[in-house]
């Protein structure tokens, strides 16, 4: 690995994940049977004016930190946040024998939180986004499901509700059952985003124990967020970061 790449990943405990994403909630359970087709309609972001894929070919990236920083040039991802996608898909990679793809979390990351700035903040140099991305109270209103506080306020600070946290948006209880200790401090954090990629990458393995068929990857992704919508708006940007980075590469 490069000079800027995170080390040091260590696995967290098991369970059961959810996460709250720009369009919708999946259930504290996503056992995915069956996918409806109904016409999704995307957002006003950058990574939605592309053609709509409904799937995304994983990519694995050099171990080169010119590259890192062309392709968040390119992209217009935050280095930080592209830097802890390409060692959470590495780590996939070595320690789950799994193809994620660094392309694929940062789909994700742009749906979740646009890579960790949606509240006008940022990813800082240590990989925690600032000021803390908390989500709606997952209380049944607004498209929600119930999800009643599981940790005390804790990471959420809501003690009646559980919300969504950091910019790859883990509600508590799943956190505290799949985290991933991306930054290698001892300490994982769903606000700091080598640790929440490093979970995501975790958490999309589970199933298939890869994301390299269509239908692996699909699955993988809608058990995150169990729309159409939302796989088409992943898909979308990750198919786009990719070929940017290809364009880039072949210039």
């Amino acid at each position: 690995m490069g000079a800027k790449k995170t080390a040091g990943i260590v696995v967290g405990g098991l369970a059961l994940v959810a996460a709250v994403g720009a369009v919708g909630v999946i259930g504290v359970t996503a056992i995915i049977s069956s996918i409806s087709f109904e016409a999704p309609s995307l957002g006003d972001g950058a990574a939605d004016r592309v053609p709509q894929e409904t799937s995304a070919t994983p990519v694995a990236a050099p171990d080169d930190d010119a590259w890192i920083t062309a392709v968040a040039d390119e992209t217009g991802i935050p280095e930080r946040a592209l830097v802890a996608y390409v060692a959470a898909d590495a780590y996939a990679r070595a320690e789950l024998d799994c193809e994620v793809g660094w392309n694929t979390l940062a789909g994700i990351g742009w749906v979740e939180s646009h890579h960790g700035t949606l509240p006008g903040g940022s990813i800082d140099a240590d990989g925690v986004a600032r000021p803390e991305i908390r989500g709606i109270p997952l209380d049944g209103t607004n498209d929600t499901m119930e999800v009643a506080d599981t940790d005390n306020g804790e990471l959420d600070g809501d003690t009646t509700w559980d919300r969504a946290v950091g910019p790859m948006q883990f509600i508590p209880e799943t956190w505290s059952i799949w985290a991933v200790d991306g930054s290698g401090n001892g300490a994982p954090n769903p606000h700091n985003i080598d640790d929440a990629a490093a979970t995501a990458a975790r958490y999309l393995c589970r199933l298939d124990g890869t994301l390299g068929s269509e239908e692996a990857w699909v699955r993988a992704v809608r058990s995150y967020n169990d729309t159409f919508d939302y796989q088409v708006r992943v898909a979308s940007a990750a198919e786009r970061y990719a070929n940017d980075a290809v364009s880039m590469t072949n210039r």
